[in-house]
């Protein structure tokens, strides 16, 4: 038989799992604005007092998915890394980078958010959540480049590129992105050539 606790465990995650699904759902179809409280909880098949028993307001749910979401985004990140002292930049490996497995694995997930009216929301939080962990992190030798600009460029540089895969439907796999994104970091180039266009 058993325990009660866990019992009641099972249950609350059953009940926060239904109303994030419903909240969701809802959002593939109107705007997170429009959504009501009502809406979640008929949807989930539970009432008011359920939902106010985990969530004071539909933003604390919202926020919840965020959270997670972004949570397995910085574990992804960190991979390539998290286990050795020195990062070598040049002999980073494809293979390693695990950040667009991570936005593939919950590519209808992404897709909903970047087409509702909470996109703002989600690219400021990935933004602030990826530069923290630049700016905790990474100890670059000083070569005279404001440390909180370098992050700043490179984190922007990097959800450029996610985000433009993110609203191309996904045009490319994973794999290719990872090694796009590992010739780009390793390109040095000194001299480029301009294109002249006839008058």
């Amino acid at each position: 038989m058993a325990e009660p606790g866990k019992k009641t465990d099972r249950r609350i995650v059953r009940s926060k799992s239904a109303l994030r699904q419903a909240l969701l759902e809802l959002m593939g179809r109107k705007s997170f604005t429009s959504i009501s409280i009502t809406e979640i909880v008929e949807l989930a098949n539970y009432n008011r007092g359920t939902f106010y028993t985990h969530y004071e307001t539909k933003e604390a749910l919202l926020d919840e998915i965020l959270s997670d979401l972004i949570g397995d985004l910085l574990r992804s990140f960190r991979a390539p890394y998290e286990k050795t002292e020195v990062f070598r930049i040049d002999e980073l490996h494809a293979r390693s980078v695990m950040l667009f497995d991570h936005i593939y694995r919950h590519a209808s997930l992404y897709k909903m958010l970047f087409e509702s009216d909470v996109l703002p929301s989600v690219r400021e939080k990935m933004f602030v959540a990826l530069k923290k962990i630049s700016m905790d992190e990474f100890e670059y030798q000083d070569n005279g480049i404001d440390r909180e600009l370098q992050s700043a460029y490179s984190i922007n540089a990097l959800l450029g590129l996610v985000f433009h895969w993110i609203e191309s439907g996904f045009k490319h796999s994973p794999a290719y992105m990872q090694e796009q994104l590992v010739k780009l970091v390793n390109w040095r180039p000194t001299t480029i050539k301009t294109v002249k266009k006839q008058p």
